[in-house]
């Protein structure tokens, strides 16, 4: 049995407990939260304890911590973490410093610890059958990639102020993917962004609406199309295009009825909102994490994919900060 100790009892921590909760060989033995409400409401509902950093790292008996607070402890929290000798499972990003996130990376190395970070769209189920029949040759050599990722309204000006911004917090999941699909590194980034949803956003110092292509050094192309505004819900599309052929992972919708009337035909807008787009994701991510640990495998994605995601997000910044295309080595 597994047990976990969990850093953050907010919305995406909410996820990840019912998820422990689901899975026969773990469970849930602490929970953090500097808001105290939260965490009892979330400690009583699976039977754990709410106790301190330092009380939670300190017991031998738990093998693995979740990090799902805010964006600003999670660096901190991996080192605390790692120094304690758990395995880590962290949502993105690491930290919105590279040179932060290296340090990081390297403490964990030096721990031996496993480190994963959740980016959970490799394991929706049609993205992740897409990337394996890709991967088998079934379209051939990899020639374009389409990312669409759209929400359906933007988040609070709050959150966007401390987000990191667009590229760092929102497009940072398309970049892995990115990665994921081509399945090379990008060396060229060129990216160009607007403000057209909310001018505050735009006060705040960020952009809603984003265009990216990365270019490997193969010639392999990717275009990741984002906006913080979609008026007929959360559109998450991808199409590979390759030299035998295409995949195509489409939107999820309610139901699967079409209408065929006089009038036209019609069916179900996709899904609203991305907890429920993802919520097989968040499930089978932890899951991979849990069987990872279970047999002393590297859990996959992990820090390095982190490490990279936020080197591509960051030349994607500079990039329409600058007008250029920014070149990358790795």
């Amino acid at each position: 049995m597994l047990e976990f100790c969990q850093f953050g009892a907010g919305r995406i921590g909410a996820i990840h407990a019912d998820n422990i909760a689901l899975h026969s060989g773990a469970t849930l033995r602490y929970v953090v939260d500097v808001n105290e409400a939260a965490a009892r409401a979330m400690a009583d509902k699976y039977g754990a304890q709410v106790v301190s950093t330092e009380t939670a790292l300190a017991d031998r008996a738990v093998g693995a911590a979740i990090i799902a607070s805010s964006t600003d402890t999670h660096a901190d929290l991996i080192e605390a973490a790692a120094r304690a000798g758990k395995a880590i499972f962290c949502e993105k990003p690491i930290d919105l410093s590279l040179t932060r996130v290296e340090s990081c990376l390297e403490v964990a190395k030096e721990a031996g610890v496993p480190l994963a970070l959740a980016f959970n769209r490799r394991f929706d189920p049609s993205f992740a059958t897409l990337q394996r029949r890709l991967a088998e040759g079934e379209v051939g050599e990899v020639e374009m990639v389409c990312i669409t990722s759209r929400d359906p309204a933007p988040p609070p000006i709050d959150y966007i102020k401390v987000s990191g911004g667009l590229f760092r917090d929102m497009m940072i999941h398309d970049l892995d993917m990115a990665r994921w699909l081509l399945g090379e590194e990008p060396v060229e980034v060129a990216a160009t962004a607007s403000c057209l949803v909310d001018p505050a956003i735009a006060e705040a110092g960020d952009v809603d609406t984003a265009l990216v292509t990365l270019r490997t050094a193969s010639g392999r192309l990717c275009q990741i199309s984002n906006s913080r505004r979609a008026a007929y819900g959360y559109d998450q599309r991808i199409e590979v295009l390759g030299s035998k052929g295409m995949l195509r992972a489409e939107n999820h919708r309610p139901t699967t009825v079409e209408a065929a009337t006089g009038d036209g035909v019609s069916r179900d807008k996709p899904l609203y909102f991305f907890l429920e787009r993802y919520a097989a994701a968040y499930k089978a991510e932890l899951d991979a994490f849990i069987d990872a640990v279970s047999s002393s495998t590297e859990p996959s994605p992990g820090g390095y994919d982190g490490h990279a995601a936020l080197r591509l997000a960051d030349a994607a910044l500079q990039s329409f900060k600058e007008k250029r295309t920014v070149t990358l080595v790795w």
